[in-house]
């Protein structure tokens, strides 16, 4: 009864405006609900699910599941240039079914630690349907990048280590096939190399045609052997070493600081080359020290072992340089939750377009770290709660570090997908900059 009176009641152009508004009104509610609202008709969940926003700091979340996935395409090579290397007596030449993958094999050690190019390739193999940075594609048309799935670290490490005589050295005949192989790419001339993936994580790998490959977007542990022509931090991504200890799972102390009683701990071999020699130094300055525990060792004969066991006794972990600036030791620390002190100059540390590292490690120059007493009377003096606060934050990001099929989301896979994602519009630019030049480009992408 009252809106046939309201009905009544409304001049024509009153009730004209009021139509207006209800439309635009339900125009706007529709487009907010049509995403879910579809999904819901069609029995099946949005393709980028939305999210309920419970504060704000939860809107970067939100925002963030809301980005298209990396589209990769993975070349088809034959298993000789990955998982070959790891079936031992195999050296077939057809390309490797989605389904067959060998497990990492634990005879190989410390070897795992440069085992990057591995997790990436089961990453892209990996069918199922949950959320990823990175996925798949089939037809190169529709691929943001190009993944190149040779293991070129585990290839030096087994059959290029024992040898610098390139006609008798298996590696450089793998490397000069994969070079052979991109440089016939059409894709490959397509863009120069500019939106391929390679993964370069050993400071030896890739050394008889890194140069060649200058254009790709390098995966590699740091930047120490290689000239700024061949790799460097605009271009290329940061991965971490895959940890040689057991991550420490049940760190449940209720006062994990007084219940660590090493105050600094390294174990680990002190003769290096180049930034290494710092080590050197430090065992000088230290050895005598009560608080510390500065061992020489090798990974071999229960090293490993007893590392694990120090660092989970220890409040400071220290991550000198070796023979180049990064070191497997940094996420040996992480998982064991003993505070990083990393003395190493020109360290480039993986995902720090998410990740502070001051919030969980300390820093020194080497010239800070030799200063007589300058260290340790820092560590000494600092405070229960600060030190307490690190070792929070670093259970919280721990899981970033960690490589594991299947892949989670955060972890060290996904997240080196989302650093590569992160390139795309540098990429994308110097990718359509190579075709429309007419004359060789004058700047160093």
């Amino acid at each position: 009864m009252f809106l046939t009176k309201l009905w009544a009641q409304l001049p024509a152009g009153r009730f004209a405006l009021l139509l207006v508004f209800f439309i635009l009104l339900a125009s706007f509610f529709s487009v907010l609900i049509s995403r879910d609202l579809q999904s819901l008709l069609l029995g099946h969940e949005p393709q980028y699910s939305s999210i309920c926003v419970k504060d704000v700091n939860s809107l970067g979340n939100a925002l963030e599941h809301r980005v298209k996935p990396l589209r990769v395409y993975m070349y088809d090579l034959p298993e000789k240039f990955n998982f070959g290397m790891l079936k031992h007596g195999r050296t077939a030449r057809t390309p490797l079914l989605d389904q067959e993958f060998p497990p990492w094999p634990s005879g190989l050690g410390t070897r795992k630690q440069h085992s990057v190019e591995y997790w990436m390739m089961l990453y892209l193999l990996d069918t199922s349907n949950r959320q990823k940075t990175a996925i798949r594609v089939h037809d190169p048309k529709y691929a943001d990048v190009f993944f190149v799935p040779f293991f070129s670290s585990l290839s030096f490490n087994t059959r290029g280590r024992r040898t610098l005589d390139p006609d008798t050295d298996g590696d450089h005949r793998l490397q000069i096939e994969i070079l052979e192989f991109l440089h016939n790419s059409s894709w490959w001339q397509q863009s120069g190399g500019q939106d391929h993936i390679l993964v370069m994580h050993h400071p030896n790998s890739l050394r008889y045609i890194r140069e060649d490959l200058n254009s790709t977007t390098f995966i590699v542990a740091d930047f120490g052997r290689y000239s700024q022509r061949v790799a460097r931090l605009r271009k290329d991504v940061v991965a971490p070493y895959m940890h040689v200890v057991d991550t420490y799972v049940d760190d449940n102390f209720e006062d994990p600081f007084e219940a660590r009683k090493i105050l600094l701990f390294f174990r680990g071999t002190i003769r290096r080359k180049d930034d290494g020699i710092v080590r050197i130094k430090l065992a000088k300055l230290l050895e005598n020290h009560s608080k510390v525990v500065y061992v020489n060792s090798t990974a071999k004969h229960g090293g490993i072992k007893q590392a694990n066991s120090g660092m989970r006794r220890s409040r400071f972990c220290l991550i000198p340089a070796g023979d180049t600036p990064s070191s497997c030791r940094l996420f040996d620390a992480i998982v064991s939750h003993c505070v990083p002190v990393i003395v190493s100059d020109k360290l480039e540390l993986p995902y720090e377009t998410e990740l502070n590292y001051e919030d969980f490690c300390l820093i020194f120059s080497a010239d800070e770290a030799l200063t007589p007493g300058h260290m340790i009377e820092i560590l000494e003096n600092f405070s229960k709660q600060r030190w307490l606060n690190m070792w929070k934050n670093l259970k919280l990001v721990s899981h970033h570090f960690e490589y594991q099929h299947p892949s989670l989301r955060d972890d060290a896979t996904d997240m080196i997908w989302k650093q590569i994602q992160q390139k795309l519009p540098a990429i994308r630019l110097a990718k359509h900059r190579l075709r429309r030049l007419k004359i060789p480009d004058w700047w160093h992408w």
